[in-house]
Formats: C-alpha cells, sequence, structure tokens
C-alpha cells in the first residue's frame, strides 16, 4: 500500500481479518504483532476507528520498536537544516536513495505533532487489549550497533531541542515509544550479547533478532509474561531509562 494514509492501512487491516475469519470460521481474539510504525496502524484499528464499538477482538498487542508518541526521526527528516544530512547517512540504509520525505505519506503523519499521532493520544489504549511493547538499547556504547549515527539514537526533547542516546534502536529512541499501561521489555537482557552482531539489535533487525523473536513467543504462549522492563509504563518517560544510558549532544 504504497503512499497509502494511516487510516487507509488500518481499515485494510481490519477488512484483511475480517477475510481470514470468514476463510477460517475462527470468531475469537486474536493476537497481532507489529513492528515500528505497523503498531500505531493497529492501535488505529483498534483505538480510533473500533473505539468506542470494541467489535475487535483481540487479545494481545505486540510493538516491536515503536513510535507510539510521534517519530522523532520523521521529524528529522523534515529538518531543513539538519535533515539532508541525516537522509545521506541513512539512504540504502533506511530509505532509498532519492528519498524525499515530503512524498512520505506516512512519515508526514507520524511527525510528533501530527493530527494522527494527537487522534491516537486522545483516542487512549483499551482495557480489554494487552499491550507489550519491545525495545532495544546499545548498553554498551557500539558504534557497531547502528554505524549510520556511531550506534546512537537521534530524539526529539519535549523542549524541542535534538539530542544522540543510546537508549534506542538507531531509528527510534525509547520516548517515542512508551506507551501508558503498557508492559515494557528493553533487550538485550545480557549487554554481552551485543559483543557479537550488535547490528542485530538496530531497528530494522529487530523483527529477525533471535532474543526478539523469543520474547514474541513467550508472549504469545502467555500474555500474562511478566516485561523484564519496567511494566506499567510511566506517564512521563522522558528521564528514568533515558539517564539510565546516557544522552549526548549531537557534538558529542
Amino acid at each position: 500500500m504504497q503512499n497509502a494514509g494511516t487510516e487507509a492501512i488500518a481499515i485494510a487491516l481490519r477488512d484483511y481479518i475480517h477475510a481470514k475469519r470468514e476463510e477460517t470460521g475462527y470468531s475469537g481474539p486474536v493476537d497481532l504483532v507489529c513492528h515500528s510504525m505497523g503498531t500505531c496502524i493497529a492501535r488505529y484499528l483498534l483505538e480510533v476507528l473500533d473505539g468506542d464499538a470494541q467489535e475487535e477482538k483481540v487479545r494481545l498487542l505486540v510493538g516491536i520498536g515503536p513510535p507510539n508518541n510521534g517519530s522523532s526521526m520523521a521529524e528529522l527528516f523534515n529538518d531543513p537544516e539538519m535533515g539532508p544530512e541525516v537522509i545521506r547517512s541513512l539512504a540504502g540504509v533506511f530509505v532509498p536513495r532519492d528519498y524525499d520525505p515530503q512524498d512520505d505519506t506516512i512519515v508526514q503523519e507520524f511527525r510528533p505533532r501530527s493530527r494522527t499521532v494527537a487522534t491516537l493520544r486522545a483516542a487512549g489504549t483499551r482495557d480489554d487489549v494487552a499491550y507489550r511493547i519491545i525495545l532495544t538499547a546499545n548498553l554498551t556504547a557500539t558504534p557497531a550497533f547502528f554505524p549510520a549515527f556511531s550506534g546512537r539514537t537521534w530524539e526529539l526533547t519535549r523542549d524541542g531541542e535534538w539530542r544522540t542516546t543510546y537508549a534506542g534502536d538507531g531509528i527510534v529512541p525509547h520516548a517515542d515509544s512508551y506507551l501508558p499501561g503498557a508492559g515494557l521489555d528493553i533487550l538485550p537482557r545480557d549487554p554481552g550479547s551485543l559483543a557479537w552482531n550488535p547490528e542485530y539489535y538496530s531497528h530494522t533487525w529487530l523483527p529477525r533478532n533471535p532474543e526478539v523473536i523469543t520474547r514474541i513467543t513467550e508472549y504469545l504462549c502467555n500474555p500474562d509474561t511478566v516485561p523484564c522492563g519496567i511494566s506499567p509504563a510511566p506517564q512521563n518517560p522522558s528521564t528514568p531509562i533515558l539517564w539510565a544510558f546516557g544522552n549526548q549532544s549531537p557534538s558529542q
């Protein structure tokens, strides 16, 4: 669905689920496992389109590296001073070489101050769905974790300033992901895991990361599995995790 908007993709997801229900004859609850902005698409379906009716039966929503509060990277792409250089750094790595953020509907809709993000925030989460958020962090400050940014992740602060942090996956900082009431995992559990293939814990690798897959499987088998991070996620997330891993200004 190239260049489709959030609502259109959420409607397509709803139609897909309904079609599979008809095909299989299954009418019970389903689990949704989503990566990155896909988490927000699923949330838009559940919390906005189906929020009052609650006709969509979902037991568990697992979000891997989601920008629940809007994407700092989406905003950075649009920054007139820093955006072009950041896009050049990510060309062929995370975005096409001829990438223009103005042509990317989803990126525009998930800038932190966008109407879409405001709509999700106003809708709130659902009491009948168990939310789990899986994040990663560069616990050892290894540059190879995400080489384009020397192992760090860009974050837009609440004051509208840019800084880099090791509390992120190279693309999505932790502050973008926190969701009130959601169980939170921060991987790897063993920082030593970053010694072999640190890039496996970066944003684009997360759906293929063996430790992430194991964690997802544990939740699918038992949604009551206790998260290994913070649960529930704090309402004001700026300090606890970011302080633990340290922050750097762009020049550091």
